[in-house]
């Protein structure tokens, strides 16, 4: 018998770990990369799909919606409120310059409008306690 090393076939050293990990877990991320591939295959917007544009697109998906959750649970505890409706979403996209402009031609089912009162509708300000004429008529 010949004597051999600890190769990879030799059967010493560490076991062959064959548990395969997800292409959304060797990213780092948390909506799924293998989905989107998918989709994008199935969608035909290209007649090939590179192996980087289904992590990137997972990428920048997840950001989005991380963004759009942030200010919406922002939004549901200044109402306080401990879940988040779609009048919170509403809130939250409306009141961002650049997610409104993403999101501008999009309509959110039951996520109301936002409160709009034009200046000119506004009680003046008073200069002064004691002035003629002030809202307070105490005689």
């Amino acid at each position: 018998m010949s004597s051999k090393g600890g190769g990879a076939k030799g059967g010493r050293g560490k076991p062959k770990s064959t548990k395969s990990l997800s292409r959304s877990s060797k990213a780092g991320l948390q909506f799924p990369v293998g989905r989107i591939a998918r989709y994008l295959k199935a969608g035909k917007y290209a007649d090939r799909v590179g192996a980087g544009a289904p992590i990137y697109l997972s990428a920048v998906l997840e950001y989005l919606a991380a963004e759009v959750l942030e200010f919406a649970g922002n939004a549901a505890r200044d109402n306080k409120k401990n879940r988040v409706v779609p009048r919170h979403i509403q809130l939250a996209v409306r009141n961002d310059e650049e997610l409104s402009k993403l999101l501008g031609s999009v309509t959110i089912a039951n996520g109301g409008v936002l409160l709009n009162i034009n200046q000119t509708l506004l009680p003046k300000k008073m200069k002064g306690k004691g002035d003629i004429g002030s809202a307070s008529q105490e005689f």
